[in-house]
């Protein structure tokens, strides 16, 4: 990366990036991407790298899809804007919120727009909340989450989210937001324990958490159905049907936030298909509409719908809403963007692909710096270790993955460093040979890294 050319000064001077430390960018400065094509990108110095992440966990169908741009064209010469307050309403939300309801299969009923993720989970809370004052509960406000679980960025969701460094500095998290363990059974399973043994033991210290707290105190329980940002963690065996066992058992809602895994990622439409949970709350966003263009949803199961419903019949009005919420040209984008993933058997790829990726990952697994291969369909992890045979970690932790993200751009690739795990998760279009391929230019990578380390 270089702080000579113009636009990089002007960068460095105007703009605050997010996760991002400050003052390293003022010498560093940033890598400008320019334009895309398929599952590439190009900074502005010509240099092409392989998008291993797919931009942030999202862009399904690749990059530069004209059918994604003709459509977004098409209806901003048509309606670009307008509302859904106050009972107004545009053709494409209305199609895709009953088209994201009939892939629930009848779990849900009802979607509500946002912006982004963060915002969604954000409305999750209020919803919940106003769930439950209108059930005449007015004390079970509580939400439980996991450690390393991501769910935003926002006061509240941030509260959720069970990494620290979201919280350091910001205050938080808030007083009604607890975390329970995070079910990676590589890093916290007790000697010889069984991915089964652990689950019942996971599920256990969440009930006794619930009954800590008091099940007339807890409203909602959140995860993501393979946590994404925490660092790729594949639940272990039986793991969601003994969590939503405590759940029904103490009346606490289940929320699935599937903003990484909807739409195809691990080879199924919606990560609750593959693990069997039947959630009261749906959150999607990123591939909704493979990030071209800002939108979310959450979608509600009949109860919570009609509840929330009726309720405003009684306040008078549901008052929370979002200025771009039901956004026409998001909606049509993401119409089309669904359209592409089911015409082109995406999902389908993805399983296919994805078990390429995951045994190319898992060839590598006897290399002295690879602790664990973790993922499924087209998400995975590797986790790097200082002490293969002892687990540990590196010091400080996110030596080696800070230098496996930087060192991979030589190689024409990008990478996600989440501490000492790489992440992959590309687009939904890659192909096997593109999978060995990303693989290839991960091994170089790590021959970097084994070098780096043992300087």
């Amino acid at each position: 990366m270089s702080t000579s050319n113009p636009s990089h000064t002007q960068d460095i001077r105007y703009q605050i990036h997010p996760y991002t430390n400050a003052v390293k960018h003022r010498s560093v400065g940033p890598r400008v991407i320019e334009r895309g094509e398929g599952i590439y990108v190009y900074d502005d110095q010509g240099n092409k790298y392989l998008e291993g992440m797919a931009g942030l966990w999202s862009v399904a169908v690749g990059f530069g899809e004209p059918r994604l741009v003709e459509a977004a064209t098409r209806q901003m010469g048509k309606l670009p804007y307008y509302h859904t307050f106050t009972h107004k309403s545009n053709a494409p939300a209305i199609e895709l919120a009953e088209r994201l309801i009939g892939h629930t299969r009848g779990r849900m009923s009802a979607a509500f727009f946002t912006n982004s993720g963060s915002e969604a989970n954000d409305t999750v809370i209020k919803f919940v909340w106003y769930y439950n004052n209108a059930l005449g509960r007015p004390l079970k406000k509580k939400f439980i989450a996991r450690q390393r679980g991501y769910h935003g960025v926002t006061v509240a969701t941030a509260s959720l989210t069970g990494l620290a460094g979201n919280h350091r500095d910001f205050d938080l998290p808030l007083p009604q937001m607890k975390h329970t363990a995070c079910p990676h059974h590589y890093r916290y399973a007790n000697p010889g324990e069984s991915e089964e043994d652990f689950a019942t033991r996971m599920a256990a210290e969440l009930e006794a958490l619930i009954l800590q707290e008091g099940p007339d105190t807890v409203a909602a329980f959140i995860g993501e159905p393979v946590m994404g940002a925490g660092g790729v963690i594949v639940p272990p065996r039986t793991y969601w049907s003994k969590i939503q066992a405590v759940c029904r058992k103490y009346d606490v809602l289940v929320v699935a936030d599937e903003v990484i895994t909807g739409f195809g990622r691990l080879g199924t439409f919606f990560g609750s298909d593959m693990y069997g949970i039947e959630p009261d709350i749906m959150v999607l966003s990123k591939q909704i509409t493979s990030s071209y263009i800002p939108l979310a949803a959450v979608l509600l199961s009949p109860k919570v719908h009609e509840t929330i419903a009726e309720n405003s019949g009684r306040v008078g009005t549901l008052g929370h809403g979002y200025t771009a919420s039901g956004h026409p040209v998001a909606t049509a984008v993401a119409l089309e963007n669904l359209n592409i993933i089911e015409e082109r058997k995406l999902v389908e790829n993805a399983a296919r692909s994805g078990e390429v990726l995951q045994q190319a990952l898992r060839a590598l697994a006897g290399h002295p710096l690879i602790g664990e291969v973790r993922g499924v369909g087209l998400i995975a992890g590797v986790e790097l270790v200082a002490d293969k045979a002892g687990k540990q970690p590196f010091d400080p932790l996110g030596k080696a993955g800070a230098y496996a993200y930087e060192q991979a751009h030589t190689h024409g690739l990008i990478i996600r460093g989440i501490q000492d795990t790489i992440a992959f998760c590309p687009p939904l279009i890659i192909t096997p040979d593109e999978v060995r391929d990303m693989v290839a230019r991960f091994v170089r990578t790590l021959d970097d890294v084994t070098r780096f380390v043992a300087s």
